[in-house]
């Protein structure tokens, strides 16, 4: 780590600006600050869904994702950097089919609940989505690399997965969505 951070305020982000890692700065209103605020926030929740029993294996592998955002996080600061590798998405594409193998398949929408666990993985999902439209938005004006928006992709279909892979171990079942629910009540 090149500067300890001894002092947490500087009083420069005052004026509505941040500083990028490249010492550019940029409002704090900006795509990129929005998509690197919204990695971020998928890393928190994601931090929240592993303090849940879960199991080993999924637990490992989400603080492994962590720290992968934390690197995304650090690519989208840096204009131009490239952090993020095909490596990393074909770990998610494995990861996601070891876990669907052992699901029934699905013949109808689900909602997100269950259980806590499934419900805040749930969470995690719909932020990843809403973050890899932050990077699409932040795409259409700036180069970004191509490897975060699939890994963006792939983790959400992975996040889905491990919702219904978490009822399943918990013995909950899924919640399954009905349109004619509303139509009925």
């Amino acid at each position: 780590m090149g500067n300890r951070l001894t002092k947490i305020y500087t009083r420069t982000g005052d004026s509505g600006s941040t500083g990028l890692g490249d010492g550019t700065r940029t409002l704090k209103c900006s795509d990129r600050i929005e998509a690197i605020g919204t990695v971020d926030e998928l890393n928190c929740i994601i931090g929240v869904l592993l303090c849940e029993p879960l199991s080993k294996e999924l637990s490992d592998f989400l603080t492994k994702v962590q720290h992968e955002l934390f690197n995304l996080g650090s690519e989208l600061s840096v204009p131009g950097y490239s952090v993020m590798s095909e490596g990393n998405i074909l770990t998610i594409e494995n990861k996601l089919d070891g876990i669907n193998q052992n699901l029934h398949p699905l013949k109808e929408f689900i909602l997100p609940g269950g259980s806590r666990a499934a419900a805040l993985c749930h969470h995690a999902r719909a932020v990843c989505r809403r973050a890899e439209r932050c990077i699409i938005r932040l795409e259409q004006h700036e180069s970004i690399s191509e490897l975060s928006k699939k890994y963006l992709n792939r983790l959400s279909d992975y996040l889905f997965v491990a919702c219904r892979a978490i009822n399943k171990s918990l013995d909950v079942e899924d919640v399954y969505w009905s349109s004619r629910r509303t139509q009925d009540d």
